[in-house]
């Protein structure tokens, strides 16, 4: 199919954006400086209350720690050339953009008030779900129902690392995950037949009922 033959030069963008970001991050005073991620836009729940609605998308380009930026950067890479050539470049960044927010809403909603989010995992994460939704959805395809496997290894093995982990914010990628799952039912791939009409406008209006649920849960838990 000619869709596979595309480059993944919307991933490559993304990747050059983190790094500048990251950059910037290290001279401003270091990618671990509190005052240097609240600057740049990482989620404080509290903040997000008081009305800084953007804290809900700038963390998907903000990282803590070289490791941090270099394991989302490698991630982001190899997903990335797998995904962004199936399913075209648009339903690539509106896959990594909106399930980024949805997991940083199950987090506002769901997370420590005073806690600080960043990081692309929860964009990650729905990348890993949305190829699985393309795999329920075109099981009969031999190579998408084999990496549908895959990702929901994938996504199960980070979770359970996820609960070992004080440091990680898994209510994010829980949310980035179901965003990304709905959000690859509604696209469904380009130029073949995609899910039924139906089928389609129910995932984006679960997900977009999901997200005004959990930015309205947030806002009340701490509001």
């Amino acid at each position: 199919m000619s869709y596979r033959r595309q480059q993944p030069f919307v991933t490559w963008a993304l990747l050059i954006f983190i790094a500048v970001v990251f950059f910037m991050e290290s001279l401003a005073g270091g990618s671990t400086s509190v005052s240097t991620l609240l600057s740049f836009g990482a989620k404080v729940n509290y903040l997000v209350q008081e009305g800084q609605w953007w804290r809900l998308i700038t963390p998907i380009f903000l990282h803590i720690g070289v490791l941090h930026v270099l394991m989302n950067g490698v991630t982001l890479y190899f997903v990335g050339n797998i995904l962004e050539p199936l399913i075209g470049h648009v339903r690539f960044f509106v896959i990594f953009i909106l399930s980024g927010i949805t997991g940083n809403l199950a987090s506002f909603a769901f997370g420590a008030t005073n806690s600080i989010s960043a990081g692309a995992s929860t964009s990650l994460f729905g990348m890993f779900a949305a190829f699985l939704a393309l795999a329920v959805v075109y099981r009969e395809n031999h190579f998408l129902s084999e990496m549908g496997k895959t990702f929901l290894a994938l996504i199960l093995l980070n979770l359970v690392m996820d609960f070992t982990m004080t440091s990680v914010d898994i209510w994010g990628h829980v949310g980035g995950a179901l965003g990304g799952f709905l959000l690859g039912v509604a696209f469904g791939l380009p130029g073949i037949k995609r899910p039924n009409m139906i089928i389609r406008i129910v995932a984006a209006v679960a997900c977009l009922a999901m997200s005004y649920w959990m930015y309205s849960k947030g806002m009340v838990v701490y509001g």
